[in-house]
């Protein structure tokens, strides 16, 4: 059986603190967050797709419209939890795999990068 995997990257911007953090990062700080979503599937659509590039773009752009440019800590769920980059690969993920996951496409793993040199792949 073949096996697909396709990526797509996105930026948003966005501002956050760590709670509790002993250091600057429990100040409030910006990032230009880079996000790549990884989706799978073993079996192509009628015309040889496993999903339109398109269909991925607008649905992490949706998904990312109520963090960009905004605090991340005044965002549910993050008002609640630290918006770590850990936390906000999984929320991502999770927001990702309600609007893909059909029994034929998978959102495999979503890595999230504060900066240009670290970065978080979250996999469930």
């Amino acid at each position: 059986m073949h096996s697909y995997e396709l990526m797509i990257e996105t930026d948003f911007a966005a501002a956050h603190s760590l709670r509790h953090y002993p250091g600057d990062c429990a100040r409030l700080h910006g990032h230009n967050w880079r996000v790549e979503l990884y989706v799978s599937c073993e079996a192509l659509d009628d015309i040889g797709l496993a999903v339109d590039y398109k269909v991925l773009k607008r649905e992490l752009k949706a998904a990312l419209a109520d963090w960009d440019h905004y605090n991340l800590n005044d965002v549910p769920p993050f008002d609640s939890i630290n918006p770590s980059s850990e936390n906000v690969a999984r929320v991502l993920y999770e927001r990702m795999a309600a609007r893909l996951d059909d029994g034929r496409l998978h959102v495999s793993r979503i890595a999230i990068g504060e900066t240009c040199t670290a970065k978080v792949i979250y996999r469930p």
